[in-house]
């Protein structure tokens, strides 16, 4: 898989046998993987033993793991100062994990989680994919998403002066709801979920929220059970998260305002498990 691949995957599902009267069970497909966290492949002592670098700044890493607590500001490392080879320990003793991000503007920014919580490989390009600058950054979602993301985005949502397309009947209120909460949110306000999937919703309201909302900058994709897809939109605090399962079919379909949805971050439990794992990775190494 690509250092940023965003796969989806495609498992069958099994079905329920008919019935005798001709009727079928059908349930909804559950998702049938889960990814969890795998300790990388540990190269021997003796193999990288002049590989200093990496392993002093991993050191420094775990250190600021062991420590940070969600809230805090994340704390970045830079990675430009290492060679070729002290790049390549640091990449396979991190890995890829759950979360994949990639923050679009005049440039782009792709993130990508590694196998412990909390901790991101942030890598900056210009507009014909160079790279410009590469970080690991220890945070619950690194700080660009939260300080990016809504910073050109529209403080009103409003209904147009227009006659409203036909077909469109039940998103109206969900505009006045989406424009109170977005205009109330802060830091320290629990997240408001509006349930599509639970909602009387037309094709045609889907669509015209999808329009009316606009699409914003930052993707994420979280894996594990089946895909949680999460994209900003172009009003302050509104995101669209939506889970789909193994077969790629939409189960649940949210609209969510918050600052970045939690399901995207790393939890505090998480991020301690990854500092206690970081030091039993570097142990066999000190």
């Amino acid at each position: 898989m690509g250092y940023y691949e965003l796969p989806v995957a495609a498992v069958g599902a099994g079905t329920q046998p008919s019935e005798t009267d001709g009727a079928e069970l059908n349930y909804q497909a559950m998702p049938e993987s889960m990814s969890t966290f795998a300790m990388p492949e540990i190269p021997e002592p003796e193999v990288v033993g002049d590989l200093l670098q990496a392993r002093q700044l991993l050191d420094d890493v775990q250190g600021v793991l062991r420590d940070y607590r969600v809230g805090d500001p994340p704390s970045m490392f830079e990675l430009s100062d290492l060679d070729r080879d002290n790049l390549a320990l640091l990449d396979q003793l991190l890995g890829e994990g759950e979360v994949s991000i990639v923050v679009a503007g005049k440039s782009q920014t792709r993130i990508q989680e590694s196998v412990l919580a909390g901790l991101w490989r942030v890598r900056y390009l210009d507009r014909e994919g160079t790279l410009l600058r590469d970080t690991l950054e220890v945070a619950d979602i690194p700080g660009l998403v939260r300080q990016a993301t809504f910073a050109a985005a529209a403080e009103h949502l409003v209904l147009p002066d227009a006659p409203l397309p036909e077909g469109v009947l039940n998103a109206p209120p969900l505009v006045a709801e989406l424009d109170e909460k977005s205009l109330a949110y802060r830091s320290a306000v629990p997240p408001h979920v509006i349930n599509l999937t639970l909602l009387p919703q037309t094709e045609q309201d889907l669509a015209f929220l999808d329009q009316l909302l606009g699409a914003g900058s930052v993707t994420i994709l979280s894996r594990g059970y089946g895909n949680c897809r999460i994209t900003s939109t172009q009003m302050r605090y509104v995101w669209w998260v939506q889970y789909f399962n193994s077969q790629d079919n939409n189960i649940l379909n949210t609209l969510e305002v918050t600052d970045v949805p939690a399901v995207a971050c790393a939890a505090p439990e998480d991020i301690a498990d990854s500092a206690q794992r970081l030091n039993e990775i570097l142990e066999i190494y000190r």
